[in-house]
């Protein structure tokens, strides 16, 4: 039996739906910024609506939104913004963004933040699977070549803080030390001023990272972060500031590696406020 195309369409609809959080998080780690990358995320959105064919139907729901949105990005001229001024950060970025590959960094995005196969990667850009790791093999690489910073872990869970030590010291970063609570984490940025912040949102005594992070933020200023949680639904609402680094636990190493050379990286100050 055919199904009906009103049904068809709002099964469609929903599907997409249920997918835009994650489609938000990617575009504000392709340009470093929530609004930028929101801005793109909208334009995709919009796009579909002008042309209903740009949603692939023979594609899982996921791929065929991210393919959409590939199409708009790379359609789009480089770093576009309008005509509002950029932030430093923003500039920065734009800066950095430009020294890449083409298409590497969409390619490692998808594969370490969304999890996303060769194979699904290679249906979204159009490319063949050997492509896309490749593609993803030369962002690490050239990310990796940035500059070594001081990091400072917020997390409350020993095993889970030894591993993101350990990664982050492998990749040549010095950590200034791991806080388990919310006073903890000021302590430590009072004592040694990090170059970026990695921060669970839930901490031992029931304090909150994401007020860890603002106070901190508040005290230190310009400092990158990454959010690593098992609620990253409670950061991707869309109704307020969202961070434009979120990994989700349980995390792999390649996530903790990407997600810091990008922060590292673009320099952003993109988080949490209030």
């Amino acid at each position: 039996m055919t199904q009906d195309p009103v049904e068809s369409g709002r099964d469609t609809a929903l599907r997409v739906a249920a997918e835009l959080p994650y489609l938000r998080r990617y575009a504000r780690a392709l340009t470093g910024s929530q609004a930028r990358g929101d801005c793109h995320a909208a334009a995709t959105l919009q796009a579909i609506i002008a042309d209903r064919g740009l949603l692939d139907d023979r594609l899982n729901p996921r791929i065929a939104l991210f393919r959409a949105f590939h199409l708009v990005w790379s359609g789009a001229t480089e770093g576009e913004g309008g005509d509002a001024p950029l932030s430093p950060a923003e500039a920065r970025a734009r800066d950095r963004l430009g020294r890449l590959t083409a298409q590497s960094r969409e390619a490692l995005l998808m594969r370490t933040i969304e999890e996303f196969r060769p194979d699904e990667i290679a249906q979204i850009m159009r490319i063949t699977p050997a492509e896309a790791e490749t593609l993803v093999a030369s962002a690490l690489r050239e990310m990796e070549q940035g500059v070594r910073g001081r990091v400072m872990v917020i997390e409350d869970e020993p095993l889970i803080a030894m591993d993101i030590r350990d990664i982050v010291e492998d990749m040549g970063h010095t950590v200034t030390g791991v806080a388990r609570t919310a006073r903890e984490a000021e302590a430590l940025g009072r004592k040694e001023r990090p170059d970026l912040i990695l921060a669970d949102i839930q901490l031992a005594d029931n304090s909150s990272g994401i007020d860890a992070v603002n106070a901190l933020l508040g005290t230190l200023g310009d400092v990158p972060v990454v959010f690593i949680t098992a609620f990253p639904d409670r950061l991707l609402t869309g109704e307020k500031p969202e961070p434009a680094f979120l990994i989700t636990k349980p995390f792999t190493a390649e996530q903790v590696r990407s997600a810091v050379s990008q922060a590292v990286f673009f320099a952003s100050t993109e988080t949490l406020v209030g």
